[in-house]
């Protein structure tokens, strides 16, 4: 579907952040020329001091602030190409959110939330990392290595050959160790992890592994892991323990080849040859071109990393979103009866039909208890008049329009839901009745906390309804009181209740009734029971 969602998240972010961008272009470049420019400023610093020249001190000033400049404008590179990361990740998740909007219920029940949650936090992470580490630094290191050996050419002709010839080596050489230092690093974050799971195992079992004297046996599964991770973070040091002496040594060997090469004079002192203050702006180019070429190598894994997550937030764009049927009427019809399930056939599975040719009639005000075996299909009867489900065949009807055409704005002045678990929301008591709608007024809060008899209770609170919600405030009843309120405070014309008193003591489950007694009237409710009881002298229907 969106198979250039990160390209559109960057063309987004620069037509929305144009100075940003610009300014970020600017820094790069700025950044990569500061780097450039101490070295020249210090060869000619050296050569006037080799050659009893006069040396200003504005000069020595120019190449203090030179270099510390440079330095500024690094920090400053790296920052906006944070913030422009950041910037473009927003756009992709906000993306990946109006996404989400449009996903069937049939994927969430496909794909369990750790998925889910991991593209939008550790895949969309990866690409903010492809910014921060990746594409863009991997372009100004490229940049400026060709910069410096441009440089080094022009003063010493025979170095930059030198350095054509070395620098493939020492990329290899880089990756090499990278690679080793990422698989150790990996092997030892597996050795903590089955510590960290191994000690809670132990104490969780402690009297069987007592009563069984298995204490030396857990005692060595707990050394191996230990020595297992010791071993590992072994190799990564000693991996980069010995990787910068090796450049050092390498940068040490370059710049001795061409001052032993120029001493022999002829021919190879014009082609190494160089003044004084030359060779100490050669050293400096040649200490500085190892940095970037280092960090190539990181760049290119991060890459590749970010690649994989780039293809799994493509696939999540990619889902088949909720389908919309343009024949349905404009609007619910108040004549029609309020529910109406016409030879419905469903199933979760192509090869297992749960419902089999049901067919189900309810009026407007009529108040019906579905009731049945566990699996019968009574909950997925709910999913279907609230469309999150479209029946393979058949028809579901509410006031005469088809249940998966209904608008998300009309539903929940359809629809008031109550399940047998309060899902709670982040805020207050007052966000868990209104769900952040801010269409509900307080008169509907107020006349819906009253029906189920809670006003008073909240009322009590230090700070009433702005109270940050907590399980540990009400009982597991005054929760399920609260859910009805939930559930009704939008006036809707129908009720559908989930199995509401189960689990619940015969005391609370009164004032449930109590209050299901008033929130019921004049109004279709349809509720699901195991037990053969109809609320509110309604009728039973049973579900096989």
């Amino acid at each position: 579907m969106r198979h250039s969602a990160v390209m559109q998240a960057v063309k987004e972010t620069i037509s929305d952040h144009r100075k940003l961008s610009m300014l970020l272009i600017v820094t790069v470049i700025s950044s990569i020329v500061a780097g450039l420019i101490p070295p020249l400023v210090l060869e000619w610093i050296i050569n006037a001091l080799t050659g009893r020249r006069e040396l200003s001190l504005p000069a020595i000033i120019l190449y203090f602030v030179l270099f510390s400049l440079s330095g500024i404008l690094d920090a400053r590179k790296e920052s906006l190409i944070t913030v422009f990361g950041q910037k473009v990740t927003h756009h992709i998740r906000s993306m990946m959110c109006r996404k989400l909007k449009s996903l069937p219920a049939d994927y969430y029940t496909k794909q369990d939330t750790g998925t889910t949650v991991s593209r939008f936090v550790g895949d969309v992470d990866t690409v903010e990392t492809l910014f921060t580490s990746g594409i863009i630094g991997m372009a100004a290191d490229i940049c400026r290595i060709f910069s410096i050996l441009a440089i080094v050419f022009v003063k010493s002709p025979g170095l930059g050959i030198l350095m054509l010839f070395v620098l493939p080596l020492l990329y290899l050489l880089t990756r090499f160790f990278q690679k080793r230092m990422l698989a150790a690093q990996m092997d030892h974050r597996q050795a903590i992890g089955r510590v960290n799971h191994h000690i809670p195992d132990t104490i969780h079992s402690i009297r069987m592994l007592h009563n069984l004297n298995k204490e030396q046996y857990m005692e060595k599964r707990y050394d191996t892991y230990i020595q297992d991770g010791f071993r590992a973070i072994n190799r990564s040091n000693f991996c980069d323990a010995i990787y910068s002496p090796i450049i050092i040594t390498v940068s040490t060997v370059l710049v001795a080849v061409m001052m032993i090469l120029s001493a022999r004079g002829g021919w190879l002192m014009t082609f190494f040859g160089m003044s004084v203050g030359t060779a100490v702006a050669v050293m400096s180019y040649v200490g500085k071109i190892f940095e970037p070429l280092e960090s190539i190598g990181m760049e290119i894994q991060n890459i590749q990393s970010a690649a994989a997550g780039i293809q799994r937030i493509h696939a999540f764009l990619s889902e088949t979103e909720e389908a919309i049927f343009p024949e349905a009427s404009d609007s619910p019809s108040a004549d029609a009866p309020a529910i109406r399930l016409q030879n419905v056939h469903f199933g979760y599975e192509t090869d297992k039909e749960i419902l089999q040719g049901l067919t189900l009639t309810v009026l407007p005000g009529e108040h019906i208890t579905l009731i049945g075996r566990t699996g019968a299909g009574k909950s997925t009867v709910f999913k279907l008049l609230l469309g999150l489900y479209e029946p393979w065949d058949g028809t579901v009807e509410i006031y005469g329009q088809n249940a998966g055409c209904i608008e998300p704005s009309q539903k929940r002045k359809l629809f008031g839901y109550v399940e047998q678990t309060f899902h709670a929301v982040s805020g207050s008591i007052l966000d868990q009745i209104t769900l952040n709608d801010s269409t509900i007024s307080m008169e509907q809060v107020q006349k819906a906390l009253h029906t189920v008899d809670l006003w008073h209770t909240i009322q009590g609170f230090s700070e009433g309804l702005d109270t940050p919600y907590q399980d540990a405030l009400f009982s597991q009843g005054q929760i399920q009181l609260l859910s009805i309120a939930r559930a009704i405070v939008s006036d809707p014309q129908i009720l559908l209740l989930d199995e509401i008193t189960a689990n619940l003591d015969s005391d609370m489950e009164q004032k449930i009734w109590k209050a299901l007694q008033q929130a019921s009237r004049n109004r279709t409710m349809l509720s699901i029971s195991h037990r053969l009881y109809a609320y509110n002298g309604g009728k039973c229907i049973t579900i096989t």
